[in-house]
């Protein structure tokens, strides 16, 4: 998405040319690839581990580092294959949004027309905010289990980056919608012009 954005704004006569559906198609195959591997890697890290016998996961789903924490055996290598994956994985696309996102701003800083500047904006707020919602509670689950053991902050941040945060997706995006606006509009002032004082 932030690369697509980069072409739109940056590139926007040539928009149809860059991004092709055999581009698109690479893109969706590399994060496919990339997914099956990372899970590959961590299903046979955990086959190395030994668990004890009755272990109830504290956990509405089994998280990869909730998992670890109940094995019987040595979690040392584990726990660092997790940590330079989710750095390897997370933070490198990370950087690839923020460095996309760096490009847009420099170009939307050279638009002279203010509507231009507003449209741009407005085009990469709603990828932004989600993405920012999903990398936060995703840091906040994977970094900050390592520092404190709240079995029940980890079960928040975990429904917010599994299930809030794509349950959004399609909220946030639909807000670019003149429809869907002008529907919310009505549907908040019948709300209010409604209610019992």
């Amino acid at each position: 998405m932030a690369y697509d954005r980069f072409v739109a704004i940056c590139h926007p006569l040539h928009y149809m040319i860059i991004v092709n559906p055999r581009l698109c198609g690479l893109l969706v195959l590399v994060c496919w690839i990339m997914s099956i591997l990372n899970s590959l890697l961590h299903c046979l890290m955990a086959l190395r581990l030994s668990f004890c016998a009755n272990l109830e996961i504290p956990h509405f789903i089994c998280e990869l580092n909730q998992m670890i924490q109940l094995a019987c055996s040595d979690t040392f290598l584990n726990n660092m294959v997790m940590y330079f994956a989710a750095v390897l994985v997370g933070v490198g696309s990370f950087l690839g949004i923020l460095y996309s996102y760096s490009k847009i701003v420099s170009c939307i800083r050279g638009m002279s027309s203010a509507q231009g500047k507003y449209k741009a904006f407005s085009t990469c707020a709603s990828h932004l905010s989600v993405v920012l919602l999903f990398y936060c509670t995703v840091l906040g689950v994977y970094l900050g289990s390592a520092a404190i053991q709240s079995s029940h902050s980890t079960e928040t941040a975990s429904v917010m980056y599994i299930v809030v945060a794509p349950m959004l997706n399609p909220f946030i995006y639909s807000l670019r919608n003149k429809d869907i606006k002008q529907a919310l509009k009505t549907f908040f002032v019948k709300e209010t012009t409604n209610r019992p004082v």
